[in-house]
């Protein structure tokens, strides 16, 4: 199934049905008075997050909703039935945003929420309803209400605890294969990875799911490459593990380069704990992993983890960091538990 993390719909809610005009003619029944029914409510258009995706890649081959229109009012005050809803199911993270794909509508980040993208029209009023003591034979009914319609975007932030970044071919994959059951493709060539991957990774009995994404260049912001389009998937996490390849020349630049490409992008990437690893350290002679320790410790302020996915040096290290970190990061938006009344007294 391929990725795909955004996709433009068109949405229309159902009219409402119109209402009737009859009068009621039986036998042995003078002037039996009016008696038609109201119409029914047009469709509603709905989005709602479900379990069991993740990807949009459904909004690609269907691009048009439209709600059901409602039934028209009949005689004898029957009234129309409503029209059916339609659902756009979508995975959990997904945003809906104006056609200008910068009004954000609403974040569905939670499983089963559900919004009402599109009200259906109300059903127009039966004769009947029109029925007063000076007017008790009214000729008119109401048409239905028009539904609503309008050009919708759909993008996707996958929901993750860690998040992956470097640069290209720093060993995001790599790692992401060696620690979790996913199975990444892997090769000796910038642009990889060109979509998202998700793994579950598991530590002392924990677990926690990983995103890796494309790799950054420098001028990313600006286009250069595949962009930084892809970050918007990390921004959901709560901690970042940061590779810099121990194959790089100079690992300091290396560094500034992602960094500076999130400080570019914004959407507080720059804010979230960082893990800073010097990977693929198994292809080094000692000395030189010294000198690139060194450098790259100088440039990031902390010492980073030598780590190789290959010989497996540090990874449980490194899982260990990452889970004490996101479990710290719960703890800090868990809210302090209420005082009950007489708490406070020291007796």
């Amino acid at each position: 199934m391929k990725f795909l993390d955004q996709a433009r719909v068109f949405i229309r809610s159902g009219d409402g049905g119109a209402g009737s005009v009859s009068f009621r003619r039986e036998k042995y029944i003078a002037f039996g008075g009016p008696d038609g029914g109201d119409g029914g409510k047009g469709g509603d258009v709905w989005v709602e997050a479900v379990q069991g995706l993740n990807t949009l890649i459904d909004y690609r081959y269907q691009q048009h909703f439209k709600g059901q229109t409602g039934n028209h009012g009949m005689g004898r005050n029957r009234n129309g039935a409503a029209g059916d809803d339609v659902v756009l199911k979508v995975p959990v993270g997904t945003q809906v945003f104006e056609e200008d794909n910068e009004t954000l509508i609403v974040d569905l980040d939670t499983l089963g929420q559900r919004y009402r993208l599109a009200k259906g029209g109300n059903g127009g009023f039966g004769n009947a309803h029109f029925k007063s003591s000076t007017n008790q034979a009214p000729d008119h009914a109401n048409p239905g209400l028009e539904g609503q319609e309008r050009w919708l975007w759909l993008r996707l932030k996958l929901i993750a605890d860690a998040g992956l970044l470097g640069l290209p071919n720093a060993g995001k994959s790599t790692f992401l294969s060696s620690v979790t059951a996913a199975r990444p493709k892997i090769a000796n060539y910038p642009f990889t990875t060109l979509h998202p991957n998700l793994g579950v990774a598991n530590v002392d009995g924990r677990e926690f799911i990983i995103a890796d994404i494309p790799g950054l260049i420098e001028g990313a912001h600006e286009g250069v490459g595949i962009g930084d389009r892809f970050l918007g998937h990390v921004e959901r996490t709560r901690v970042l593990l940061h590779l810099v390849s121990a194959n790089e020349e100079d690992v300091a630049e290396s560094y500034r380069i992602i960094r500076g490409e999130l400080e570019a992008y914004g959407g507080g990437l720059v804010d979230k704990h960082e893990i800073v690893a010097l990977s693929q350290v198994d292809a080094l002679t000692p000395d030189m992993r010294a000198e690139k320790l060194a450098d790259l410790e100088k440039a990031c302020g902390v010492k980073p983890i030598e780590l190789s996915s290959v010989s497996r040096e540090g990874v449980e290290h490194t899982l260990r960091l990452m889970i004490s970190a996101i479990e710290a990061d719960k703890e800090s938006e868990e809210e302090p538990a209420e005082k009950k009344p007489g708490d406070w007294l020291q007796w």
